[in-house]
């Protein structure tokens, strides 16, 4: 229960925020939202379940909701407050803006800061190779990766003097350039590489950060990581659930990422040519080793790897010697319900303990260096290669493992199958390798499991939960049920929708379904951009984005900025530019520009949607799940695609009004809101726009 005195203090801090925010006006939307965390997160309706999925709209100020009715709470409580992001642009605000802000002018003395993924960080080992003078010498560029060019090179030596130079921390995001993917790669930290217990190693950039999170209050983290911390059991990387009130901020992507931090995948081919090559290093560790285990465990990894690459060698064979009967004339073979032919099950389950024999193999090895380094009987100059070497075979084993515990894995007749697929991936010499892959369909059980029965409290928040106006949806998809004690909170904005926007859908001469609708769009779409200042036009694929946009700059005197053409980021800074020059811009984009982009004001007045944002299962996940959902006896348009599609459009409609005195229209040129059942849900789910409907 809230007590009277923590009541007291939210308020006055509330209060305290109000009168430090310019332009700040009490919004009933945000009071109600303030109470409701509150009560929820002190056990006031639940006192087992402390969980509430909030959508709230465009303008209700949910990052302040959150932070009053959370940090507070959980100080007094002793808990910390994880804060988790799906982007980075929300992390930077919380960071530079937000949490700054509240804690300036609030009664609270609270630290905060971000948690990143070791992968943001360059190990300090690896860093050293790059050094000009430096004598380190590793094989395992050459063998896992392709060696750096002479251009990374410079670059890595120029990142490698400036941690040397304390000028540089070894954070990836602190480096004033972007440095490239193929370059970080050689000298990221990884978890397997790491020989902690080194003086060296303690004051290396990923463990010096790590430091620092007991010390902190409130943290922010993404999705992708606080999903990490709670595989490895719950405070490993951040504060323990028990110990945490979570706020997972744009919850709408949690179900997404979940599944894809479950899934699994690797290529035959290629995990036996590494595995080819572990022998080489197993035998040096051993040798390395003066403990009297060395020669035991040698025996075993060595076959381990044995066993593990002539399995593989046997799945190779099969594949490739019924690779036309297998694929035809598709590169990717989806197994129906996710039921594998008899052959594969007989591999998954020679390949299930033979990887994970190997795995727990390699990593004793691993062990037993460590032991040694931090006993002084082995040195660093020694051991540090061959953790970064071992480091690369560590991570492959893991994921091997994973893919082939998830491919002998027999689910339960309750369970929804996993989707698993095979697909052809073409080499040099008319060869093929094959990638195999498997990805569970429902995640919901993780999430019950893993995060909501085990944390102290949480919050779920975005702009869009809701599918037609219901949350049954996302419950699902989060593993909740109805009557668990979860509470579900719908905000609306306080935008004026009525006075500022209007929802045009004009006449047409055909629907999507038509084969004429891409040249309807030529038609049609440059009238609608005549006299308007800032417009973005979206479109359902790239194919219909780039024909339209072709055919429109042959026709007619337009300047496009196409998405793909340009990086996302410039694109946006020249519309800006254009628009604050006064000058016409327009934007085309697809369904990545209809999140996550903010043009307030100006920016745009004008927002045009081809279609509905109906995503076509194409994907193996999407096909198996359609095909899932049939084989229960349901509809997989209406269960799966509808839903989808009604959170994808709103989330595109809410691009236009960003700021309370934001003015524009929405143009559909998609019909079949009028003409289809599902239409009227589709459109009633919309923010109430003034709407003008030509019949």
């Amino acid at each position: 229960m809230l007590s009277d005195k923590l009541k007291k203090r939210i308020r006055s801090i509330h209060k305290a925020i109000g009168a430090n925010l310019p332009h700040y006006q009490p919004r009933q939307q945000q009071n109600y939202l303030v109470a409701e965390i509150a009560k929820t997160l002190s056990g006031e309706y639940d006192k087992d379940n402390r969980l509430c999925i909030i959508e709230a709209g465009t303008g209700t100020g949910k990052s302040l909701a959150y932070c009053l009715g959370s940090i507070a709470l959980a100080m007094s409580h002793d808990k910390k407050v994880v804060i988790s992001t799906a982007t980075v642009a929300l992390q930077e605000q919380l960071l530079d803006k937000d949490l700054p802000f509240f804690a300036k002018h609030s009664e609270l003395e609270f630290s905060f800061d971000i948690i990143k993924g070791r992968q943001r960080y360059a190990c300090a080992t690896k860093l050293a190779q790059f050094i000009e003078e430096a004598d380190v010498q590793m094989d395992f560029a050459q063998l896992l990766m392709q060696p750096p060019t002479n251009e990374a090179k410079t670059l890595l030596n120029t990142l490698a003097k400036a941690y040397n130079n304390k000028t540089w921390d070894g954070d990836r995001d602190s480096w004033s350039t972007v440095i490239p993917n193929d370059m970080w790669q050689h000298i990221v930290s990884d978890k397997h590489s790491c020989s902690r217990g080194s003086a060296e190693h303690r004051h290396c950039p990923f463990q010096l950060a790590r430091e620092k999170i007991d010390m902190l209050d409130v943290m922010i983290v993404n999705h992708a990581l606080l999903l990490a911390d709670l595989d490895l059991g719950g405070g490993k990387i951040i504060s323990a659930p028990e110990d945490s009130i979570y706020i997972i901020d744009e919850g709408h992507h949690l179900p997404k990422i979940t599944r894809d931090f479950s899934s699994a995948q690797a290529t035959v081919k290629g995990a036996k040519e590494w595995l080819d090559k572990l022998p080489k290093l197993v035998t040096q560790f051993s040798n390395t080793l003066v403990t009297s285990k060395a020669i035991g465990i040698n025996v075993k990894t060595l076959d381990a790897i044995g066993e593990c690459s002539e399995d593989l060698g046997k799945v190779y064979q099969w594949l490739d010697a019924n690779h036309q009967n297998l694929f035809k004339e598709n590169l990717i073979l989806r197994f129906e319900n996710g039921e594998l032919p008899a052959e594969l099950v007989m591999h998954a389950e020679n390949l299930a303990p033979a990887t994970d024999k190997l795995l727990k193999n390699l990593q004793k090895l691993q062990e037993f260096l460590k032991e040694e380094v931090a006993e002084e009987v082995t040195s660093n100059s020694i051991a540090d290669p061959l953790f970064t070497e071992m480091g690369f075979f560590l991570n492959r084993s893991e994921n091997l493992n994973k893919l082939w515990q998830q491919l002998s894995y027999i689910k339960s007749e309750k369970a929804a199958p996993n989707a698993r697929w095979i697909e052809v991936i073409r080499q040099k010499n008319n060869t093929f390798d094959y990638l195999i892959a498997t990805s569970p369909l429902e995640v919901g059980f993780v999430l019950a499991d893993k995060l909501w029965s085990q944390c102290a409290g949480a919050v779920v928040c975005s702009a869009t939960l809701t599918a037609l106006n219901k949350f049954d949806f996302f419950r699902h998809q989060a593993g909740l049920s109805k009557g668990d004690g979860t509470q579900y909170i719908q905000v609306p904005s306080p935008f004026n929708y009525q006075e500022n926007a209007n929802l045009v859908m004009p006449t047409l001469r055909c629907e999507p379904t038509d084969k004429a609708f891409t040249e309807e769009l030529i038609r049609v779409i440059p009238g609608l951009l005549k006299d308007q200042m800032s417009s973005l036009v979206l479109f359902s694929s790239y194919w219909q984005m780039e024909k339209v946009a072709s055919a429109i700059r042959d026709e007619h005197d337009l300047t496009l900025l196409v998405q793909g053409e340009k990086s996302r980021q410039v694109i946006i800074n020249n519309h800006q530019k254009q628009i604050d020059k006064n000058h016409n811009s327009i934007i085309f984009g697809t369904q990545s520009f209809s999140e996550g982009l903010d043009l307030p004001g100006d920016y745009l007045t004008n927002l045009i949607i081809t279609k509905i944002p109906f995503a076509v299962p194409t994907s193996p996940v999407e096909e198996a799940h359609a095909e899932y959902i049939k084989l229960k006896g349901g509809n997989a348009f209406m269960e799966l695609s509808i839903p989808d599609a009604s959170k994808k459009l709103v989330q595109a409609c809410g691009r236009l009004i960003r700021k309370e005195n934001d003015i524009g229209r929405v143009v559909i040129l998609d019909r079949r809101l009028l003409t289809k059942r599902y239409g009227k849900a589709m459109l009633d789910a919309l923010p109430p726009f003034k709407r003008t409907i030509e019949y």
